[in-house]
């Protein structure tokens, strides 16, 4: 098993002259086994990373769409040992870079020597802890350094030119650029000034900086990989399941739908510098 399968995504789509397409879904929505399916169709679409929402009672980060997802995979059983079995379950198909998107709660309940063992053996690549800063995240960082996993961080457009030394410095898989102030979910427009963020933040670290929150069509993605080394998509997928809760087919036919959209006509080709 590689240890770096997140920074080989990366190098790929570098090596195609394109940004990386990272796809989140809440796992365990709208339950286990149709979880399981959705991953596959976005696999199989061709995505370059697999971001896994770890379901949480109080996803403070997550919009109404993320909110919801969280809730109806609760409702359907999901627990922390499930996600584990999602993410076993995709690696006896798959080799998609898998990060687990979590909440230090859940971390810290099991200890992030545990958390950090149990995720790697599950097969999970990163985590992605989004309420831990940096200045607290020694045992976590060192969890994650002994099991191989790679960390990823958060950088959002409030955050002071000061603090993202640290911020780089903490982070060993990639930089997540949150595209606007406030929470997940869908929006009609792209904030203005991504690439000199994104410029700003290749300041401070060599490795990918993607860009995430509120992209949900064709010309946000196209945009944002004009800028930034990877595009992630959520509740513009997350919807798709919201949809269509209850028909597993009717799932992976809209996920694989939205993905033809999304790309289309090489939306996410760029030329890297």
């Amino acid at each position: 098993m590689s240890n770096s399968r997140i920074l080989e995504a990366f190098a790929r789509a570098r090596a195609e002259s394109r940004a990386a397409f990272v796809a989140y879904l809440c796992a365990g929505d709208p339950d286990l086994e149709t979880s399981v399916q959705a991953c596959r169709a976005l696999i199989e679409a061709g995505i370059d990373i697999l971001e896994l929402g770890v379901p949480f009672s109080d996803p403070l980060a997550d919009g109404l769409t993320n909110q919801l997802a969280a809730q109806r995979a609760l409702e359907s059983g999901m627990t922390g040992a499930k996600v584990l079995e999602l993410a076993r379950r995709i690696r006896e198909f798959s080799e998609v870079p898998i990060v687990f998107y979590t909440y230090y709660n859940l971390v810290f309940a099991k200890g992030s020597e545990a958390y950090a063992e149990a995720a790697k053996a599950a097969g999970a690549d990163a985590l992605l802890t989004l309420d831990l800063p940096p200045e607290e995240s020694e045992e976590h960082l060192a969890a994650c350094e002994k099991h191989g996993l790679k960390t990823v961080y958060i950088v959002a457009p409030t955050t002071p030119d000061e603090r993202l030394a640290m911020i780089c410095r903490a982070t060993t898989g990639f930089i997540y650029y949150v595209s606007r102030e406030g929470v997940t979910g869908e929006q009609t427009s792209m904030s203005e000034g991504i690439q000199a963020r994104v410029e700003s933040i290749k300041q401070h670290t060599d490795l990918p900086v993607v860009v995430g929150f509120g992209i949900s069509n064709a010309d946000h993605v196209q945009t944002v990989a004009q800028a930034a080394d990877g595009v992630v998509v959520g509740s513009a997928l997350v919807n798709c399941i919201a949809n269509n809760t209850g028909d597993a087919a009717a799932i992976v036919e809209a996920l694989s739908a939205k993905m033809a959209a999304l790309t289309e006509g090489g939306a996410l080709e760029k030329v890297y510098q």
